[in-house]
């Protein structure tokens, strides 16, 4: 026979499904509760008169309420606890990099947000006059400040180059983990009552085993459901700071083209000049240390060459009798 803490392991799958309800339901079943006569009405009402203190019950007064402002307001309520995460991401031409910096970042401040991090790269220009630095800020500021900052940064540029914003609704999810968050608790509850009641150590290790689970999940959901609070509640605004470009203007004409040739023509006079001196001045250590002696080489190997002929010559020719 199973022990009574085993059944009510089998048990409690079936009563964590159970133990979440919508908003609707329980307003139904609140609704179907309150009695039908008007004496057991008017008494609650006494109680309840009796119950608020004196100074709100001499002020409270019944007011008519239709129900196109009950829906108006119930919409205006859900309209502000919905969860939207907003992002922008600009590009900016201002004059001067360094000093827009700074103004972004008071700007944040003022609106109560913070800068997260800030990147600076240099240009590459061959003229070191020409090199400007480009400023990436990543900016977070409160939700209901989003518009009004992106605004004042935007003000901020001569031109703006790039321009993005995105909005994702996240309310279903938040709604979700709430009611995942609402059931898992209720079913950590019931395992500790479980526990209570256990006898056996086998049964005991087997609850807490599920407890643990349980405990870990509420963790998960519980973390993510403060990174979508976060995330809402804080909007993030990306904005990349640029010089303008400079824009070179060419003159065009026939004396110009005229002196760029006579221009390149001496650059091209020079650079053969300044090849031939480098090729002969790298040319005088290798003559010397390399060619000079295989020449001499050479020409001790042909004249002792001939001189060897010539005396087998000599050997060779009979002399007279």
């Amino acid at each position: 026979m199973k022990s009574p803490a085993i059944l009510l392991l089998c048990t409690v799958p079936l009563l964590g499904g159970c133990a979440y309800q919508s908003p609707k339901q329980e307003r139904f079943q609140v609704s179907e509760s309150v009695p039908a006569n008007t004496s057991s009405a008017s008494s609650e009402s006494v109680k309840l008169t009796d119950a608020i203190p004196a100074q709100k019950s001499d002020t409270a007064k019944m007011q008519p309420v239709s129900l196109s402002d009950a829906d108006k307001s119930e919409t205006i309520a859900e309209a502000i606890e919905r969860k939207i995460i907003r992002d922008a991401n600009i590009s900016l031409e201002v004059p001067s990099t360094t000093e827009t910096q700074h103004k972004v970042t008071a700007i944040a401040e003022q609106h109560g947000g913070f800068v997260v991090t800030s990147e600076s790269k240099q240009r590459d220009s061959v003229d070191p006059a020409k090199r400007t630095l480009d400023i990436k800020l990543v900016v977070r500021v409160p939700a209901i400040q989003f518009g009004p900052t992106l605004t004042e940064i935007k003000e901020l540029a001569s031109n703006v180059t790039q321009e993005s914003v995105t909005g994702q609704d996240v309310t279903e999810e938040y709604i979700d983990l709430e009611a995942r968050l609402k059931t898992q608790k209720a079913l950590e509850l019931q395992f500790l009552e479980i526990m209570k009641q256990a006898k056996k150590v086998g049964d005991a290790l087997e609850v807490q085993r599920q407890t643990a689970d349980v405990r870990t999940e509420i963790e998960k959901l519980e973390g993510r459901k403060r990174f979508l609070e976060n995330r809402a509640s804080l909007s993030t605004i990306t904005v990349n700071l640029q010089a303008p470009a400079v824009i070179v203007v060419s003159t065009t004409g026939f004396g110009h083209s005229l002196r760029e040739a006579v221009s390149d023509s001496i650059d091209l006079a020079s650079g053969i000049v300044l090849f031939l001196v480098r090729f002969v001045i790298m040319l005088v250590p290798i003559f010397v240390f390399l060619i000079l002696p295989l020449g001499l080489a050479g020409v001790y190997l042909v004249r002792r060459a001939k001189r060897v002929r010539l005396a087998q010559t000599l050997h060779a020719t009979p002399t007279p009798e």
